[in-house]
């Protein structure tokens, strides 16, 4: 169990609520399928990170000079090979601490009691966990419950900011800009760490298709057909 200290943004002495709300509304786009839409608001999101500390602007700069360089249908293509096929790429942040187990569907729907105690419903098909969800809830709702999501998930967070760097992702900067928004790994997050990049996310087969939510296939991080993939609560330009 982390600490109370680690878990107040307060203690962390990190971005300032605006400075914070900013960075996660632009990193929760960017972890969006891309769109039209994406390229043509390149220019906004550029200025809204010319705003931030260099430690997260400068990530974020990469990117979007990458989204000008590649073609969208090139993009579109690499975003399904990255998060749609590859298991360490996932973007359900409760994959990488429950994997495919019983105790997966408990985190979905504290994920959602989370939600809700915070005055909102998500109005879409798209599971609580998604990080673009949680980013975007924070940016827009709830920046303390957001921030207590992403740390009860560091560890998982770091796995997925490996997963990308060893890919050669593009998208590893954008995960790279989300960290440089949070408090630094240590302690139990750095002991899970380990764990997770040793063993990966735990399975489980027996009994699992008795589950509802194992039917979903959302939770299959290796889906047959790549779906698109974007944050539920609805997004507005930084």
């Amino acid at each position: 169990m982390l600490g109370r200290s680690r878990r107040t943004r307060a203690a962390a002495g990190r971005l300032d609520d605006r400075t914070l709300a900013t960075a996660w509304q632009v990193v929760s786009l960017l972890l969006d399928y891309p769109t039209e839409e994406l390229v043509s608001r390149r220019p906004l999101l550029e200025s809204a990170v010319a705003q931030l500390p260099a430690s997260v602007a400068e990530p974020l700069r990469r990117f979007l000079a990458d989204v000008g360089a590649c073609p969208l249908g090139q993009l579109q293509r690499d975003y399904v090979e990255t998060f749609d096929v590859t298991r360490r790429c996932s973007l359900y942040l409760t994959y990488f601490a429950h994997g495919d187990t019983r105790k997966r569907g408990l985190a979905l729907v504290q994920f959602k009691q989370a939600y809700r105690r915070a005055g909102a419903e998500l109005d879409t098909d798209e599971l609580p966990d998604h990080l673009g969800v949680v980013l975007e809830f924070g940016a827009t709702t709830d920046l303390d419950v957001a921030w207590r999501l992403l740390l009860d998930h560091r560890a998982g967070l770091e796995v997925l900011r490996i997963a990308l760097a060893d890919k050669g992702s593009p998208w590893h900067d954008v995960v790279l800009a989300l960290v440089a928004t949070l408090p630094e790994l240590q302690g139990d997050d750095e002991e899970q760490l380990a764990a997770l990049v040793a063993a990966g996310p735990p399975s489980e087969d027996v009994g699992l298709d008795t589950q509802p939510y194992a039917l979903d296939p959302r939770l299959n991080p290796r889906p047959t057909e790549p779906t698109e993939l974007g944050p539920t609560i609805p997004v507005g330009a930084p």
